[in-house]
């Protein structure tokens, strides 16, 4: 039961996009059609999920031990790096037409904070393996989730009519500000 909850909190109540505003930039940027956004989403969730294991393990049994636990952000962010290279290496080579879709958006994950707030939350709300896998896999899912939701909301948004002064990234952020409206009303907290 309680990895369930660490699930449903972290895909869709504290999702990193729409409620935590982390991660913006490929949210925006890749939403423009629904299978660059999938293959983005799909990338996301690797990377978050062995950042998740790999940084945590770094944080408990290198960081922890040795007194240097001030040192994470660095340490994260170079990890976290890595293994966006090797996600950008391993598309580039099973699906080149994804790779070139993506563009520079698949190397942004390596500045993508979402990530690196995942890798900071996770050492410090989390006490096990099990756990931190658990929450890292489902921040990407949701990370998934959000930008299927705008992408298929841009995607159906491109067939009708939309003022002029309206299209681009003033309706995408219109439908991204809805879309956070909408799981803000998961959380809980009255809208004001």
């Amino acid at each position: 039961m309680e990895f369930i909850l660490i699930f449903f909190g972290a895909a869709i109540i504290n999702n990193f996009v729409v409620v935590q505003f982390l991660g913006l930039c490929p949210f925006v940027g890749v939403s423009k059609k629904y299978s660059s956004s999938i293959g983005m989403g799909a990338a996301v969730i690797f990377v978050m999920t062995l950042a998740g294991i790999v940084t945590y393990v770094i944080y408990e049994y290198l960081l922890i031990p040795f007194n240097v636990g001030f040192l994470k952000t660095i340490i994260f962010i170079l990890v976290i790096a890595s293994l966006v290279q090797f996600v950008e290496m391993v598309i580039r080579k099973v699906a080149p037409a994804l790779y070139s879709a993506l563009g520079i958006y698949l190397p942004l994950i390596t500045t993508n904070c979402a990530i690196l707030g995942l890798a900071l939350n996770a050492v410090v709300k989390y006490h096990s393996i099990l756990e931190v896998s658990v929450y890292s896999f489902a921040a990407g899912v949701g990370f998934l989730f959000a930008l299927a939701i705008l992408s298929t909301i841009r995607e159906n948004l491109d067939l009708v009519p939309v003022p002029k002064s309206f299209k681009g990234a003033p309706i995408a952020f219109i439908s991204a500000g809805l879309i956070a409206l909408a799981f803000l009303g998961f959380s809980g907290l009255p809208v004001k």
